[in-house]
C-alpha cells in the first residue's frame, strides 16, 4: 500500500526517537542530557531535526495518508521546531524541548509502532 521508501522514513523517525532514549537513559534524566551542550544536547536537537524532515519528505513524496497516523500538531510542531533548532541555535527554549521529549514523542512513537506493525 505504502511504498518502501516512505516506510523507510517511518522506520527512520523510530530509530532517531531510539536514539533520543537512549541518550535520556544514559544521563539519568531529559534535563540532564538537555544541560550537556557539547553532546546531550547537541545529539538530541539534531535527532529532532532528523525526524522533521523524515515528515517534511513524507508530506512531498505525497503519501499523505500516511501522515493521517500522527497527530497533526505533531508535524507542524516538529517542523517548527527543527526551524528553531535550524536558525536560532542558541535561543532554542529547551523547556518546550523537553516537553516535546516527555510528552510528544511517546504520542509519535505509538504511531510509528502501529504504521511498521501493519504494514512491514
Amino acid at each position: 500500500m505504502y511504498s518502501e521508501k516512505a516506510l523507510n522514513r517511518i522506520a527512520n523517525i523510530r530509530k532517531k526517537i531510539g536514539f533520543i532514549n537512549g541518550i535520556v537513559a544514559e544521563y539519568g534524566s531529559v534535563h540532564q542530557a538537555l544541560e550537556d551542550e557539547a553532546k546531550g544536547r547537541a545529539a538530541i536537537l539534531m535527532h529532532l531535526t532528523s525526524i522533521a524532515e523524515q515528515f517534511d519528505k513524507l508530506l512531498h513524496s505525497g503519501e499523505l495518508e500516511l501522515l493521517s497516523y500522527f497527530d497533526k500538531q505533531d508535524i507542524k510542531g516538529s517542523y517548527d521546531l527543527r526551524n528553531f533548532i535550524a536558525h536560532d541555535y542558541e535561543g532554542v527554549d529547551l523547556f518546550v524541548v523537553e516537553d516535546v521529549i516527555k510528552k510528544r514523542l511517546p504520542v509519535i512513537s505509538n504511531a510509528v509502532q502501529q504504521i511498521l506493525d501493519r504494514f512491514k
